[in-house]
């Protein structure tokens, strides 16, 4: 199944329509506002700004988890993330990406490991996922790998759509 074909809200109602991206790359990361590596959102927002005319964004999913590092309303992550980083890729509903709860996007995500072989759950905020254009996983990278990581950039550079 295609990540794109999951159905997730936006951050401020509505839908985030994931399908919007089919055919684009795309960098999925949970994320969080209190947490040390939110400084994150500065690289996340600069691969944004270096890929989004070659068919690729940044999906922020926030996530209150993990020691409840992301506490805020919707309008709070929103200005938050618009104010202190700058933010301009999309922002989705605040989900639980694991447990019982664990949202189907990230249902579809934990199977894929990582460079060390870890599968499943969602260690900290900001794992990240590569997306390939038709939807399929293409990497997972650690919550302490920098966005900006030769690993994740060669990740997401092979997975840009052709030219």
């Amino acid at each position: 199944m295609s990540v794109y074909e999951v159905e997730i809200g936006g951050l401020r109602g509505g839908s985030a329509d994931l399908d919007q991206y089919k055919g684009k790359a795309a960098l999925v990361v949970n994320v969080a506002s209190k947490c040390g590596l939110t400084p994150q959102y500065e690289g996340l927002e600069r691969l944004q700004q270096r890929y989004a005319d070659r068919g690729f964004t940044v999906i922020g999913v926030p996530c209150n988890q993990f020691m409840g590092q992301e506490p805020g309303t919707p309008e709070e992550i929103a200005e938050f993330c618009s104010t202190t980083y700058g933010v301009t890729f999309p922002l989705t509903e605040k989900v639980e990406v694991n447990g019982e709860g664990r949202h189907p996007l990230y249902q579809a995500l934990v199977g894929t490991p990582d460079a060390e072989g870890h599968t499943g759950d969602i260690r900290w905020n900001f794992e990240k996922f590569v997306i390939a254009p038709d939807g399929t996983v293409a990497a997972r990278f650690a919550p302490q790998t920098d966005p900006e990581a030769p690993e994740v950039v060669s990740a997401i550079e092979e997975n840009l759509p052709a030219a």
